[in-house]
Formats: C-alpha cells, structure tokens, sequence
C-alpha cells in the first residue's frame, strides 16, 4: 500500500521516500548530505529504527520500522492516546523536512518549498517485499546515473553492510534476512529491479 496519507503505525515498517521541487536539488555539497543524515539522527531515530537508506541529489529512501509504542514519547505521569501516536510520528518527519530546508534555503539564499510533497510512504506487508525494497533502495543510485555500481555511491547504506563499524542501522536484521553478508551480496548482484517490491516506481 502506498500514499501521502497512511498513518505510520508502532512496529510496522515503511519504505519513506519525498524528492525536491521541480528541477529542484536537495543536496549540493556533502556538507548538505552529512547535515540531513544529522537532522534525521535527531528527529527520527528517536521514534524509528532504520533498515537501510539511500540519499540522492533530488530524493531520498528510507526503509524504517517505527518503534514500539512503550518507546515512543516517553513521558513521565502521562499515557498518550495510541489513536494520538500516528500524528505524533509524522511530526517527527515533518521537523526532519522543515529544519533542513530551512537551513538549505539560508545557506543559499533560497525561498519557498524545496520538497514536492511531504512525504510519501509504502507500507512493508509482505516478507519478499522487504528484501525487494533494501534492494530497490541500495540500487537506487545506479538506477538514476549517479555511479556505476552501488559500492560507489558515498551516500546510502549499501558499504555499511560489509563495515563492522557502530552505525544507527539494523545491519545485523538486514543481514539475518538476506541469509547473511554472502546472501546479502548475491541478492544485490542481481542486474534489474525486483518486481516484487509492491507500490515502487
């Protein structure tokens, strides 16, 4: 399932995507790249935890799975609404978006939206859809010309599977799903786009 309007539930994973206006760049210095993945750190890995990501000039992709209600919100003497969560949540994006063209349109003296619409996302319902969508994310790059081969691409998460280095993804689930690094590497050697990754275009 997939659009603008699916409420982002706790425990459910999303493949979250948004792209700049127009002809529009979100990113035109790796200090730009650097500073969003920051902002994302700040508003977002409180209240998600994130599988793998991809960030190009003009859109990005994340594959994310939102916490658990009891870790979502933590606040003393008081219940939150679970009806009350979603909106919540996508707060959270919304400040993710806001802060950085804020900053973007400051640095470059810039006016008016910098992303299309504010964010899109697909819902993960089936097993095979989510190795597609890791795929279709870490492939992503090649797809739109930026590199040869995934390897090359400094901005998504494809070269974080093979470090052993701490990072803020799941890499152990990723891999555990792909049957380990070998299986993982094998997965996206494949020359094509899966079908299989459900509301992707």
């Amino acid at each position: 399932m997939t659009n603008y309007h699916i409420p982002l539930l706790p425990g459910e994973k999303y493949h979250i995507l948004s792209r700049a206006v127009g002809n529009e760049q979100l990113f035109l210095t790796g200090e730009n790249y650097c500073f969003f993945l920051e902002r994302y750190k700040k508003y977002v890995s409180p209240i998600a935890d994130t599988y793998c990501y991809s960030l190009l000039p003009n859109h990005f992709h994340f594959l994310v799975k939102i916490k658990e209600e009891p870790a979502i919100f933590r606040l003393p003497d008081k219940q939150i609404p679970p009806e009350q969560l979603p909106a919540m949540i996508m707060l959270q994006f919304s400040k993710l978006l806001n802060s950085y063209a804020k900053a973007y349109n400051k640095a470059n003296s810039r006016k008016g939206s910098l992303f299309i619409d504010f964010l899109r996302r697909v819902a993960i319902e089936k097993e095979e859809q989510f190795g597609a969508t890791v795929f279709y994310i870490h492939k992503n790059p090649v797809h739109h010309g930026c590199c040869k081969a995934m390897e090359d691409w400094k901005w998504s998460s494809y070269n974080t599977m093979f470090s052993q280095k701490p990072t803020m993804l799941l890499r152990d689930e990723v891999l555990d799903w792909f049957g380990g690094l070998k299986g993982f590497t094998d997965y996206h050697s494949q020359p094509v786009y899966l079908k299989r990754a459900v509301g992707l275009e």
